[in-house]
């Protein structure tokens, strides 16, 4: 008997190709998203962003959460 699979579609793609969950750091971040460092410090800023800042020293975020948030932003 053979296991049957969803079609891959770009979102399963995504989510099977994407990597790590979690993304600790701008540069990170800024990769996920294909943006420069500066631009991902400038979205971190903004109240509605996926990126976090808990211990107020370094920078994280859910790749899964970050990618809902920027295809939203399309």
């Amino acid at each position: 008997m053979t296991e049957q699979n969803p079609p891959l579609d770009p979102w399963r793609f995504d989510a099977i190709a994407a990597g790590p969950e979690k993304l600790w750091g701008l540069p990170a971040i800024a990769s996920a998203l294909g943006i420069s460092i500066d631009k991902a410090r400038r979205i971190a800023r903004l109240d509605h962003s996926p990126i976090y800042r808990p211990d107020g020293v370094s920078y994280f975020a859910l790749r899964t959460e970050l990618m809902a948030w920027a295809k939203a932003k399309r």
